[in-house]
Formats: structure tokens, sequence, C-alpha cells
């Protein structure tokens, strides 16, 4: 991480490509990052500007108008008094009439600002500083740094005695700052709406900003090359380090101003020697790894036991409406419910039993007609048994008749 950084280059203004010296990150530049402070700060600042408008107190109650009152099949609104135009006899004064005053007309003396607590604009400036050193958040904005040498990107002072849009654009350029630049240039498009014809035609991108400690012409130079900001070190606004409630601008500092970044913040354990009773935030964790504290022996010795999750027993299933769970309970009751549904007429099992049992009969008369005809049929010679012994029977019954005789 950039941030981790103990020392960050000074790169001379002159000859860019040259390292004057090096100083030490300031300690604002490891601040935790609360995008949610920075939108909460950036949405209540952003009103302060706001200018109070409303309309005429009389606007719409101009007219000397007057109710007709009933008896005229008419709505008893007021209206426009006179004759011979087409104003008289209009209604007025209600919000619904054309002409007519406003319902819940606005009013100048509405709550327009809003007062943000000082520790919660420092703490947001902080946070600010601390993502535009990270080359990242500051990409993930949309700034071009591909050229950048590195970030924070430090220049030396000579840079705050420029007087010259010329010479600042060259070294703008030289720093690695064109890319950027020339997105700012084809970013420019005409505004939508009213804004247009209000004295802001054209809305294009935010470029770098230029962060200085002493004035010495560099905002006169700086100023009228689009998309450049300039801000004092002693007076950073949040509205300029994260334009739009993102964080993540490309900052530009001079030695100066990033020396004196730890005058104005200090540290986290000495306190901001410049901002009384003020002190750096502090990350809410030392390490991020949430899993490693987790998992580490030190935690999971002085845990509870897992524990078991209690028994379930499975949901009853309607046997009448699961064929499975039938199945189970009465074996076979699959294929009788088929069986049953083969005897339903106009059923493709209905027509197969029916073939089934043509051709059955077809072969049972086909073997008949061959093996079984006149006395050798299986019917014909049992009742030929029958009557060899119905026969004897009879004969023994006359014999003893006879002999009673």
């Amino acid at each position: 991480m950039a941030t981790a950084r103990p020392v960050v280059s000074v790169y001379n203004c002159e000859n860019p490509s040259e390292k004057k010296s090096t100083v030490k990150m300031p300690a604002v530049l490891t601040s935790p990052l609360r995008p949610d402070l920075i939108r909460e700060v950036h949405m209540n600042v952003s009103k302060n500007s706001r200018q109070a408008y409303a309309v005429r107190q009389k606007a719409g109650y101009d007219t000397a108008a007057e109710s007709w009152g009933t008896g005229r099949a008419v709505a008893r609104i007021p209206r426009a008094p006179g004759g011979g135009t087409h104003r008289a006899g209009q209604a007025t004064f209600g919000n619904q009439a054309r002409g007519g005053g406003m319902f819940n007309p606005t009013t100048v003396w509405r709550r327009w600002h809003r007062r943000v607590n000082v520790t919660m604009k420092r703490h947001a400036v902080a946070t600010a500083l601390a993502a535009s050193s990270l080359p990242p958040l500051v990409m993930a904005r949309g700034h071009k740094i591909s050229e950048v040498p590195e970030l924070p990107l430090v220049v030396s002072d000579e840079i705050e005695s420029i007087t010259k849009t010329k010479q600042a654009v060259e070294t703008l350029k030289k720093l690695g700052c064109a890319e950027d630049m020339q997105k700012v240039l084809d970013s420019r498009k005409l505004r939508a709406g009213q804004g247009k014809a209000r004295n802001r035609r054209w809305r294009m991108r935010k470029g770098p900003l230029v962060i200085y400690n002493e004035d010495n012409g560099i905002t006169r130079a700086m100023r009228n090359i689009p998309g450049i900001d300039c801000a004092c070190i002693d007076r950073l606004n949040l509205l300029d380090l994260a334009p739009g409630g993102s964080m993540g601008r490309f900052v530009v500092f001079t030695e100066g101003a990033f020396k004196k970044l730890h005058d104005i913040y200090g540290t986290l354990k000495g306190g901001a020697p410049l901002k009384k009773g003020y002190t750096l935030p502090r990350a809410q964790m030392e390490n991020a790894d949430l899993a490693r504290i987790i998992n580490s022996t030190e935690v999971q010795s002085v845990l509870k036991p897992k524990l078991e999750a209690p028994a379930t027993f499975p949901k009853k299933s309607n046997a009448l409406k699961r064929k499975s769970v039938m199945e189970a309970l009465n074996p076979g009751s699959t294929k009788r419910k088929a069986d049953l549904s083969a005897a339903k007429k106009g059923t493709a099992e209905f027509d197969a039993v029916q073939k089934e049992k043509k051709a059955r009969v077809e072969a049972s008369k086909k073997h008949n007609k061959q093996h079984k005809k006149g006395e050798d049929t299986f019917y014909k010679t049992l009742m030929k048994a029958f009557e060899a012994k119905a026969a004897e029977a009879a004969a023994a019954k006359e014999a003893a008749e006879d002999e009673e005789e």
C-alpha cells in the first residue's frame, strides 16, 4: 500500500525526472478510509453555498377579485372583475386557477444551511487526503495517472512562484498530468437544463488538485487551466478533495505544503499541534484480516464447544399424493393402479390388453380346431368315463331289485 512507505520523493519542478530529496510520510495520509463520513459531510457542507429563492409574497393575489356568490350556477371561487376581455370573470387566487397563487409558496426563511460538527469535517478531510494517496482509489475515481511517477506526488516549492499559465501547463505535463488534463478537455459537454442560460453553459470532469503552502503566483497561473483547482494547505476543503462525495482525487502537493501536513494534523499519539483538541481518527481494526483473527489459537481456545444441531425428523408425506410413499407402504400398488387404468376404455393400455386378448382367443381356437375334433375332445372323453360307471351302478341296482322279488 502506498501509505505504508516511510518516505516520499520530492520531484524537481524545473526537471521533474530528477528527485530532489525525500520527506517523511505524514500520519494523516495513513488515516482509515471512511467513505460514509465523506458522503455525509459533503452532503451537508455543499448545502451551505445555496442562495435562498422564493416567489413574491403577493404573486397570484394582485387582482381585485371577489366571489360571485351563489345563484349564478358557477363555482364560488373569486373571479376577476371587469368586462370586455377574456380575463373578466376568470377564476383567480386559487392554486388550481390560471394565474392564481401557488400552494404552499416557497419562502426565503427555509432552513437552507446545515451545521456540521468541526471534528466530523476534520475527520472527513483527513480521510480524503489518505484516499488521494492510494493509486487504486484515484484510478477508480476516473483520473489518468499511468504516467505519474508516484502517489502522493510532491513537487519542489519553485512551482509556487510560477505566474504564467503556459509555464504551469508545461510543468504539469512533465509531472505526468498530461493524460488527466486531456481527459478533462475531452469531457467538455453542454449542460442539460436551464443552467446553460445561467452562466454555467458547459460542464466537464475534475482534473488534478494543486495544494500549495504560499501563493507566490501559482493560483493566477493555474486558474485558467480547465479542470485544475488550487487549494491552500491551511484552508483545505472537502468539496475540493472529494468532489461529489467521491474520495480519491488526484492531488499534487508542493514540498512546503506536504511538510506542513505533519504540523497541522500531527500524529495519532501526539495530537494535532495546530488544531486544538483534535486527534486523527483511529482505525476500528489494526488487523483487517478478520478470518485470521477468528481462527487464531487465542480466540479459539476460549470459545465454547460447537453446539450440535438438534435432531430433525422428516416431514410426513401424504401417501395418497406421493407414489413413492405409497409404494413403500403398499408394495405393488403402482402396478395394480396401472392394471386398473388398463380397464378404462379409450386408453392405450386398454387397447394393448384387448389386442393381446384377441390374439389369445384366436390362438385357442386354432389349437382346438387342430387337436380337439369329434369324440377325442377332453369333455367327451371325460363324460364317457362317467357313463360307464353310471351303467354299472344301474345294472347293480336292477340285480338287487330282482333278488328281493
